[in-house]
């Protein structure tokens, strides 16, 4: 995937991370990053069933999850309705530009998130496994959108934050995509493949001093807690829940697989905690009004929560 997507190894490995953790990704960034086409590479690299849905602002809930059509036997006469699937029934889901559609629409993707199934027609139907949303979203150009609500934000494991490429990357982008068309990639992983490496990502251990460090960042965000940093005390609205403390723990462990290491060491929950974090955190106005955004919070906890003393790497 690396030999398409030039530059942005740290945001590929993320929405590696996510896969292997069987979570959701949200990738946001500015035009012409390649949010659309890493996505794309993905599925291509991954023998998986593959849609892309582009969210606009008439789209409604029955665009995604499917409808149902009335139709006519012309020999008996006879009606009947028959559900035709929408393209939330695939393996890897491109949301492109999520919160262009109303939150009406947005709400269509939370049970399929959530739940892996979806309610339609009076019918609970199951969705393939593996099952991932990746969806994007600009940051920069805001009128016309409808921002993500906290609940649904809270259904993706990662916000990953895609940056601009350094003047080497950006030169190898123009030389990769400005002459030749490159060559279709071949499929490295399959279902069976994906599965099994979200039941191995499990499997890793992650010790007790592990599980309370995770703990320890997770609480620390909310304002009200003992814990709370006075960054956080003074700036937070309101903090991360429970889910983020899983979300850390399963990024952890995947970060942990990728690498080779045989159990979870604080060093994985640190490098998984932005993209766990800085979407559960809800600045308040003071923070708004002084320029100081989730990313400079989980700096500020990254620094002030210690991890395991105990805890060595071997």
């Amino acid at each position: 995937m690396a030999e398409r997507i030039i530059g942005q190894d740290a945001v590929l490995e993320e929405i590696l991370m996510a896969l292997v953790a069987g979570g959701h990704a949200l990738l946001t960034g500015v035009p012409g990053l390649a949010k659309t086409m890493m996505i794309r590479t993905v599925a291509e690299a991954m023998q998986l069933e593959f849609r892309r849905i582009q969210f606009t602002p008439d789209l409604v809930p029955s665009d995604i999850t499917g409808t149902e059509l009335l139709e006519e036997d012309s020999a008996t006469g006879s009606r009947s309705f028959r559900f035709v699937r929408g393209p939330i029934f695939a393996n890897i889901v491109l949301a492109d530009e999520i919160n262009r559609a109303p939150p009406r629409t947005q709400a269509a993707l939370l049970e399929a998130m959530q739940e892996h199934r979806v309610t339609a027609a009076g019918d609970t139907m199951s969705l393939p496994e593996p099952f991932f949303v990746l969806a994007t979203q600009n940051p920069i150009e805001q009128e016309g959108t409808y921002p993500l609500p906290e609940a649904q934000l809270d259904r993706f494991l990662f916000d990953i934050r895609i940056g601009y490429p350094d003047a080497d990357a950006e030169l190898a982008i123009l030389r990769a995509t400005t002459g030749r068309v490159g060559a279709a990639l071949t499929p490295v992983i399959g279902a069976g493949e994906a599965l099994g490496l979200q039941r191995a990502c499990r499997a890793i251990p992650a010790a007790d001093p592990v599980l309370r460090y995770a703990a320890a960042l997770a609480r620390a965000t909310r304002p009200d807690a003992p814990e709370a940093t006075a960054l956080v005390k003074r700036y937070v609205r309101w903090g991360a829940g429970p889910r983020a403390g899983q979300a850390l723990i399963l990024g952890a462990k995947a970060h942990a697989l990728l690498a080779g290491h045989d159990a979870v060491h604080p060093d994985d929950i640190r490098r998984v905690a932005r993209p766990v974090l800085r979407h559960r955190i809800l600045p308040n106005f003071a923070a708004e009004a002084e320029g100081v955004g989730a990313e400079q919070v989980v700096d500020d906890l990254l620094t002030h929560v210690a991890p395991p003393a105990s805890a060595i790497r071997l």
